[in-house]
């Protein structure tokens, strides 16, 4: 339809303000408006809806329930053009520094809920929304507003124990239900040991926190108002470039509409379609919206059922079928509740609240979580056209998409008719995912049997099964054939051959996990027998049947197969140790608040890509390659040039200095090595421009051998990145001749994605003159982006700026990548003559930039039959990609971590980075030690197995037990460890609840639990002295204010609060007076990157070093005038003509390590501590259940407890999701498959413990760091694995149980998947397994 053609005028507020837009373009969501209007505070992060960094807050006013409503959205799916007659509520809207914080924002920032920031406008707002509701939330609604943000750094544990303090009671006592405080000493031993007056658990004072005040919210705008309930409404139309919008008035109006538009789809929330169009560039020149027809909104009770329109939200469905549920007996509502329990899961808040009911039908995604519910419910659907009105079922007909069963192309699917179940009718939804909430399921299902009266006799049965295809798919045949049959054990056998045959599922299915999706389809069924036989036995209680209606006995032990696990909000304790006799004016030691915290929570901390637009500024986008390995024959710009907006196309010929180095091209001369290799990079006035142009990009290519992706492959042609490394001590030969037994074995360690909520992004600025440039990036290592980008212009050094002002986490993956991507736009910004930025989306991010290393290991172990390890013998092979990048690092640190905690007297450990066809892998918090670290307490679980001991014996009996030598040489000294490993034990009541463990699992077949305490000796720092080294510039104003700069970057890890901090100790003066403005090379030129755990040490010592130099200055001034002010000093010094400004070194720790001998000293500390964890799995499908961890660690003296313990908490919980959720799938031909939060899932706030107690070890020093501190960055990653272990515990205790008594090894994650098929019993023997040589699998292993 033409653009020039007049559109109507969006009319809506945001913020208060009336917004009326002239031309507003279908194509442009509401997360670019509210950016381009520079309301940057809603964040882009996944670009998808599945993250909920760009929630913000829509209010409707209904004109027929006359009532306004507000919910959560995310902005980046809702199309502006849905937005006429709204208010948007955005979180500069709710409160600023400039005007007043709103009581969310200031107790989610002095809660220490924010630490990299990126995401907390995005949970502020979803809590808001929640508050305009329910002032004072139950702890369940708050862990559903919150289920659909994602934080990568904090572990969520802040973040609800700032929400809860809006919650009317205190969350523990409500779950407890006993009138007592599940924190009273009898419930919880942890705080015995907390009772000293020097021990503090108060890492925030509530009470200082301002009230909630429903009544100073915004109002909703009384135009709009007057607009919702004009009568004289007309059709608005949109004309956008590519998209046409139209919203008809009436549905006369529409179904005209659909006459003449009939391939135009129904948009409500943008959910199904907006996805499609973004993903798959599915264009559709007419966009029809019903959104103000409201016959679509209208809800009816009939006698036999409930009639909901197809316009209802699903969030709007919940609380129908909700009410419901209260009001009707609970025969009638078996459906309704099926349907309830998965829209408790189903997606996020936001997306329950944006998607309709009726898209969600008409969509029939193949994992459609309502379909087979509503399928087997006897679901009516009603639809209309303007020929009138008819209906037809939801069923099998319909899901599969049959003509003579759908939609004709001028109907529209008006409401949809639920019946009521019946008296004899048993309805049950089933759903396994990769995680609790927020995830796509695996499968799901929805059944139902309907029992002649008063008899077990199958009257009516109806099965639908999800998640196995692109359908909804039915075992209608197999149901059929069961009619007429007893509900009894032979029924069930039958139905499980008949079912297994009737719903096959190809080796090659996408999705993979073909035999746990197969086993699924079989352990549901199961379930809903027992569920039924259940509810059948509790009716004869009821009713008076005659005695041979006596159905079968069920085990007791059998009975929790039908529990699911609750989502609940997390409790707990966080202690660390204070100074009672420290004066109340030095901050160091104290729980400060970040020095960013409320900026973070109003939206106005300023990322990269929150900077304004600069005069003439251009977006970059990038080319990448779609083969594994091949020569690029030819690249053909010339269409993608000829585009609107576009300028310019960037190739490897642009590149006036250096490009990249001979093995690592920054842009590909003749050759691709991996799919997402760079290729080249397109310049154009828009984003949208830039990416429509990459499309137009033509790439010749051909193909080239070999194509390697797995280790196991890189190993087979000896396909390296780098050579052997070894590291060994005592004779190892010679030990395993004199040992009791010997075990080998394999162990698998998946990579994982590091998932910063910010993905990689640059501006560069050309300056006018002497080829100056500025650069803005997102970066660990601005020096390092500096000179990539000097060297890739040819220009020294000291003509490029690089400036970082925060990052919105890093976690390894911005050390050394953001230098690619800055000197690119660099290139074209060089060529171009005008600034460039560039942002990546999370779908090209994931694909291009690598993660952590996948691990490949090899083990031998020769022990005594008490559990004492005399020989080991471990090769380590990690996925490095195609080119070095870290992974040379990566192995050695691997090697030298690898020992753990243990003292073994002969070693051997191998290690190499494997050379594929993937993209390089690199830096990634814990930098080797997870991977490593997971291989030794395989190992010693594998001793201990052997042994028949427990695993925490032959953890004690192996791990140091005094001053000794590490295998590379270096003195270590295990006081610290073995005081946490006590602690630890007795603040976990180990032993107790270890017993309490056994003793459920002998109660319960169908789930188990585990529990594991493992320790942590790990080492901190780079392995050489020179990467220690850092500098700071602090200068004094004569207002007495101080401005401090130093060479670290802010990742989260609240660096410039510590250096803060500490400039206040020194100066002696308030933190008040202290201001960090940003790091850059101009300021602090040479840095290292802030990684390896020591940022704080060595920039704290640099700043600690500018500060003494400063008051050395101004002694003689104080000493002259000891009763004057900090300004009087400042003053004077000014006036005698004393500098004010000064630099700070610090040389760094001395570091070395000879690999030639195997030994040095490459560790400055190391940081002690140790991790009890304790789960509860489900063997019939997989999932488990994060009931307990205790985290005790040795922090030494804290600078700042409250980051410190943030830093425990969000590293535990990302190696949790590393050892059990996390997991890279890439297909047979080297394409990345989980590009994004829908296929790739991290931890949400369901998945952390249901109680988490952290403990900083009291009465420790450190010598060697600032304060007697420590970092504490990384090391908490490792402790994840207590939760793998314990799960591995739990699976012990299953296979123990079913007879499987052979050595077991579980390789990590330990997804649903490897649980299940590990939990092996009759229903993993009964599905049929594929011969791997008959089909090509979706995805392969490539660890």
């Amino acid at each position: 339809m033409p653009s020039h053609l007049q559109s109507n005028e969006l009319v809506f507020f945001v913020n208060g303000k009336k917004i009326t837009e002239k031309n507003a373009d279908p194509e442009v969501n509401l997360l670019s408006y509210l950016r381009k209007i520079r309301l940057t505070g809603t964040k882009y992060a996944c670009g998808g809806g599945g993250c909920g960094a760009c929630t913000v807050m829509v209010s409707k006013y209904d004109p027929i329930s006359k009532k306004i409503r507000h919910y959560a959205v995310t902005a980046c799916l809702l199309p502006i053009c849905s937005l006429h007659g709204a208010a948007v509520t955005t979180v500069e809207g709710i409160g600023s520094t400039r005007t007043r914080i709103h009581p969310i924002q200031e107790r989610i920032a002095k809660g220490h809920g924010t630490q990299c920031g990126f995401c907390t406008p995005g949970m502020v707002m979803s809590l808001y929304a929640l508050l305009r509701n329910h002032p004072e939330p139950s702890p369940q609604q708050l862990t559903e507003a919150l289920g659909g943000n994602l934080c990568r750094c904090t572990g969520y544990r802040s973040i609800l124990e700032s929400s809860k303090t809006f919650c009317a009671e205190s969350n523990c006592c409500q779950m407890k239900g006993t009138g007592k405080c599940c924190l009273d000493q009898e419930e919880n031993p942890t705080l015995l040991s907390h009772q000293k007056n020097d021990i503090c658990t108060q890492l925030f004072t509530k009470e200082e926190f301002q009230p909630l005040d429903p009544t100073q919210e915004l109002i909703f705008p009384p135009e709009l108002l007057r607009m919702a309930d004009d009568l004289n409404k007309e059709t608005l139309t949109f004309y956008g470039e590519r998209v046409t919008w139209i919203s008809p008035a009436t549905l006369k109006e529409l179904l005209e509409l659909k006459v003449k538009y009939p391939e135009s789809p129904l948009v409500v929330g943008n959910t199904s379609v907006g996805p499609a169009m973004k993903s798959k560039g599915h264009v559709h020149p007419v966009l029809l919206s019903p959104a103000r027809i409201s016959e679509l909104s209208m809800v009816t009770n009939t006698n036999d059922g409930l009639t909901i329109g197809a316009g209802c939200s699903l969030a709007q469905v919940k609380q129908i079928l909700t009410d419901e549920v209260s009001k009707l007996p609970e025969k009638k509502t078996r459906t309704y509740q099926a349907l309830l329990k998965h829209l408790r899961s189903l997606a996020g808040q936001q997306i329950r609240n944006m998607a309709s009911l009726g898209g969600h039908i008409i969509s029939r995604h193949g994992y459609s979580d309502l379909n087979p519910i509503l399928a087997v419910g006897n679901t009516t659907l009603n639809l209309v056209s303007k020929e009138g009105r008819r209906q037809i079922p939801l069923n099998e007909n319909f899901l599969a998409g049959l003509a003579n069963a759908d939609l004709k192309p001028e109907e529209i699917l008006e409401s949809v008719h639920i019946p009521h179940s019946d008296k004899w009718e048993f309805v049950a939804a089933f759903r396994q995912a990769q995680c609790q909430q927020n995830a796509l399921p695996d499968v799901n299902c929805g059944m139902r049997v309907l029992f002649k009266e008063d008899s077990d006799t199958i009257a009516d049965l109806s099965i639908f099964y999800g998640g196995l295809g692109s359908a909804t798919v039915s075992a209608q045949k197999s149901c059929q054939q069961l009619l007429g049959r007893r509900w009894n054990a032979l029924m069930l056998d039958e139905a499980y051959r008949l079912i297994l045959d009737e719903v096959s599922l190809p080796g090659s299915a996408p999705g993979g996990m073909v035999e746990f999706k197969r086993t699924l389809i079989v352990s549901f069924l199961f379930k809903f027998y027992l569920g039924v036989l259940q509810e059948l036995k509790k009716m004869v209680k009821m009713t008076s049947l005659p005695n041979n209606h006596r159905y079968p006995d069920i085990s007791e032990k059998f009975l929790s197969a039908l529990e699911e696990f609750p989502v609940t909000i997390s409790r707990g304790v966080q202690a660390f140790q204070v100074d009672p006799t420290q004066s109340p004016n030095d901050p160091v030691g104290r729980p400060i608040l970040h020095q960013s915290g409320i900026k973070h929570a109003t939206g106005e901390a300023i990322f990269c890509d929150d900077m304004p637009v600069v005069d003439k500024e251009l977006f970059l986008a990038l080319v990448t390659s779609t083969k594994a390995h091949a020569k690029i024959i030819s690249i053909d710009a010339s269409e993608a040039l000829e585009l609107p907006g576009v300028v310019d196309v960037i190739t490897a010929e642009d590149i006036p200095g250096t490009n990249g180095t001979e093995d690592d091209r920054l842009l590909p001369v003749d050759e691709v090595l991996c799919v997402g290799h760079i290729i080249c990079a397109v310049a154009a006035e828009s984003d949208v421009y830039a990416k429509r142009a990459v499309e137009k990009v033509k790439i010749i290519y051909e193909d080239q051998e070999p194509v390697i992706f797995t280790i196991e492959d890189a190993i087979r042609h000896n396909s390296y990145l780098s050579c052997e490394k070894k590291l060994e001590q005592g004779n190892v030969e010679e030990a395993f001749e004199n040992v009791d037994q010997i075990i080998e074995g394999e162990i698998h360690v998946g990579g994982q994605e590091h998932f910063y909520m910010e993905t990689q992004r640059a501006l560069a600025i050309p300056k006018v003159e002497d080829q100056e440039m500025e650069i803005y990036v997102s970066s660990q290592d601005p020096s390092h982006v500096q000179k990539t980008v000097s060297s890739t212009l040819n220009v020294p050094i000291n003509r490029i700026t690089c400036h970082v002002k925060r990052v919105g986490g890093g976690f390894g993956g911005k050390v050394s990548k953001p230098a690619v991507y800055g000197a690119i736009t660099a290139v074209a910004a060089n060529k171009t003559g005008r600034p460039v930025r560039l942002v990546l989306d999370r779908r090209e991010d994931m694909l291009m930039t690598g993660g952590r290393h996948p691990l490949f290991a090899k083990y031998k172990v020769g022990f005594m039959n008490n559990g004492r390890i005399k020989a080991m013998d471990v090769q380590c092979y990690i996925n490095g990609g195609y080119t070095l990048d870290d992974s040379e690092l990566v192995i050695e640190y691997l090697l030298l971590k690898l020992e753990n905690a243990y003292k073994i007297n002969n070693l051997r450990f191998l290690g190499r980075p494997c050379k594929t066809n993937l993209p390089s892998n690199t830096a990634f918090r814990g930098f080797g030690f997870p991977q490593g670290g997971l291989v030794m307490e395989s190992c010693i679980t594998a001793v201990a197995a052997k042994c028949g001991l427990p695993p925490e014996k032959v953890r004690e009996k192996n791990m140091y037990k005094r001053i000794d030598k590490t295998i590379y040489k270096q003195a270590y000294s295990p006081d610290k460890l073995l005081r946490c490993w006590n602690e630890c034990l007795d603040q976990s009541s180990y032993h107790s609840r270890k017993a309490k463990v056994e003793e459920f699992n002998s109660k319960n077949y169908w789930k188990k639990k585990g529990i594991a305490i493992v320790p942590m000796k790990f080492s901190v720092g780079f392995g050489a002295t020179s990467y220690h080294q850092a500098a700071a510039l602090v200068h004094i104003y004569t207002d007495g204010s101080v401005l401090v700069t130093h060479g670290g970057s802010e990742l989260g890890q609240g660096i410039h609060t510590k250096m803060i901090q500490i400039a206040s100790r020194e100066l002696k003066i308030p933190m008040s007076y202290m201001h960090f403005c940003e790091t850059s090379t101009a300021t602090v030129p040479n840095t290292i990157a802030t990684a390896a755990s020591v940022g704080a040490d060595v920039n704290g010592k640099a700043v600690q070093n500018a500060c003494q130099i400063l008051l050395k200055r101004l002694d003689p001034i104080i000493k002259k005038n000891p009763e004057g002010t900090w300004e009087e000093w400042v003053e004077a010094a000014f006036e005698q003509r004393i500098s004010l400004s000064a630099t700070g070194y610090f040389r760094g720790y001395k570091a070395n390590m000879d690999w030639e001998k195997g030994e040095g000293d490459p560790f400055p500390y190391y940081v002690d501590g140790a991790a009890c964890s304790e789960v509860e799995i489900d063997c019939l499908t997989g999932a488990h259940k994060n009931i307990r961890t205790d985290i005790v660690m040795d922090a030494s003296c804290s600078i700042n407890p409250a980051i410190d313990i943030g830093q425990i908490e969000g590293s535990f919980i990302q190696g949790l999701g590393l050892y059990t959720l996390e997991e890279l799938k890439y297909s047979p031909e080297g394409l990345l498959h989980s590009k994004g939060p829908d296929e790739y899932k991290i931890p949400t706030v369901s998945d952390v413990p249901e109680e988490l107690n952290v403990s900083l070890l009291a009465s420790s020093q450190n010598p060697m760091a600032i304060y007697s501190s420590k970092g504490l960055g990384e090391s908490g990653m490792f402790l994840g694995c207590s939760v793998f272990f314990a799960i591995s515990d739990a699976v012990t205790a299953a296979r123990k149980e079913r007879g499987l008594m052979e050595d077991f090894m579980l390789n990590s994650p330990a997804t649903p998947e490897r649980i299940r098929m590990a939990c092996a019993d009759r229903f993993t023997e009964m599905i049929p397994i594929d011969d791997a040589e008959t089909f090509k699998p979706w995805c392969i292993p490539i660890a």
